[in-house]
């Protein structure tokens, strides 16, 4: 897996071509094998995400909430939601005025939507009809990039104060690919919350930029390089969120 460079990467989008798709490991979540995404499979079902939430109402503009837990469905949200254009609020409050929340199925009930707002459960089948099973509809869902292209200014990541642009989360992505030394084929273990942008640039953009893999839920005893938050680092090559700047 070769390593992206600034001139090809403009948005989260184009982490994602379709000359990408490999058999390298791309996400994994420490501890259960079912969660281990190959580049072919990380990719292809993050196009589907987006073409799922499309048939949601999710387009540009709009706000898609994510309930930012150490598994690749958030990711998976993430960029289904920003290939269409809209702003990802992870870890909402309940009451959120968004298209689309996608949260583990048993908190999913808590979040309160405007008309026409749409519920999407992961991790377990919903019992309540209303809400939606991403895993099954993501299952039959068209495997086809959206192909709009996106304005790498355009929003990303919203917080209560602050907003996200594409190109100021791959600039930090970019800076901590050469902090951090990430080639293709290494592991960065995620040890800091998801919900907090830095994270996402350094934890997540940066080691798929590599052509690396990003490490959900470990202690990074096997990975060769981590991204902390208040934890003791195991490796040599690491950098604190406190240190991150987007």
């Amino acid at each position: 897996m070769e390593r992206l460079d600034e001139d090809t990467v403009r948005t989260l989008g184009d982490l994602l071509p379709r000359e990408r798709r490999s058999g390298a490991v791309a996400v994994r979540a420490d501890g259960d094998t079912d969660h281990v995404y190959t580049y072919q499979r990380f990719l292809t079902t993050a196009w589907k995400t987006g073409n799922f939430f499309r048939h949601l109402g999710v387009r540009e503009g709009v706000t898609v909430g994510i309930v930012a837990e150490p598994r690749p469905q958030p990711l998976l949200g993430l960029f289904g939601a920003t290939l269409l254009g809209a702003q990802v609020r992870l870890d909402p409050p309940e009451a959120i005025d968004a298209r689309v929340v996608l949260a583990p199925t048993d908190r999913i009930e808590r979040y309160e939507l405007p008309p026409g707002g749409q519920r999407v459960g992961y991790a377990a089948s919903p019992s309540e009809p209303s809400v939606r099973y991403f895993e099954e509809n993501i299952w039959s869902e068209n495997p086809t990039i959206p192909p709009e292209d996106r304005d790498p200014k355009a929003t990303a990541i919203v917080t209560d104060d602050t907003s996200y642009s594409h190109e100021h989360l791959l600039s930090t992505a970019f800076d901590t690919v050469e902090r951090l030394s990430l080639g293709p084929g290494e592991m960065v273990a995620v040890r800091a919350p998801l919900a907090d942008p830095r994270t996402v640039a350094a934890g997540v953009l940066a080691p798929l930029l590599g052509g690396g893999a990003v490490q959900l839920g470990a202690d990074g005893s096997d990975a060769d390089a981590e991204i902390v938050a208040d934890v003791e680092p195991a490796t040599d090559r690491w950098l604190d969120v406190s240190d991150i700047t987007v």
